[in-house]
């Protein structure tokens, strides 16, 4: 895939998302390129991370994870495969025939589409801080309205609703999860506090 190629495809992840993952399901990519796919998006925001600590300087209040790109890369690798698992297992719990592989390509190419706004973050912060913050949050939203049909498309549930239930439900296993993580890890309530 060229770059102009990929820049069409994110923009009609926007425009047209179902569209996109009919796409990206048709392609019935096989084991091997997932796991290509997942190690690259994983690396990609690890490096993003990387970048923007240079960018601009860590509080050394943050957790060890948010500062250090490796240790990110291993927590976004289980965070990754922890939302693959809970969306797949929740989507048979609301009646659909669940692949991982399906479920797997679009949350993939969802990664793809955060590194893509995390590159734009680091040109724009320099410029403007507040502009920096509206893509931000623009960004968020359009992944929540992107997710929720990539995730009907994935488990062909016919339903919004469903799907954005699938999409709570996924969020709140994977805050509980992660945070059994981060208390393994050595990071408390406490020291998360200021970011809250």
């Amino acid at each position: 895939m060229t770059l102009e190629g990929f820049l069409r495809l994110a923009a009609q992840s926007v425009t047209a998302p179902r569209d996109v993952a009919r796409l990206l399901l048709s392609l019935r990519l096989g084991q091997e390129a997932l796991l290509t796919a997942f190690a690259l998006v994983v690396v990609l925001n690890a490096l993003m991370l990387g970048l923007s600590g240079l960018a601009v300087p860590a509080d050394p209040a943050l957790p060890g994870f948010l500062t250090q790109p490796a240790l990110f890369l291993g927590v976004q690798a289980l965070a990754l495969a922890g939302t693959i698992a809970a969306v797949t297992g929740l989507g048979r719990v609301f009646g659909a025939e669940a692949d991982p592989a399906r479920v797997a390509v679009v949350l993939i190419w969802l990664q793809a589409l955060r590194v893509l706004v995390q590159a734009l973050l680091l040109l724009v912060l320099p410029l403007s801080a507040g502009l920096a913050s509206l893509i931000q949050v623009a960004g968020s939203i359009l992944g929540v309205w992107i997710v929720v049909h990539f995730i009907d498309e994935a488990l062909a549930l016919d339903s919004l609703f469903k799907a954005a239930a699938v999409l709570i439900l996924g969020v709140l296993a994977m805050a509980f999860g992660l945070s059994i993580l981060l208390s393994l890890m050595g990071v408390s309530p406490e020291g998360m506090n200021n970011y809250v």
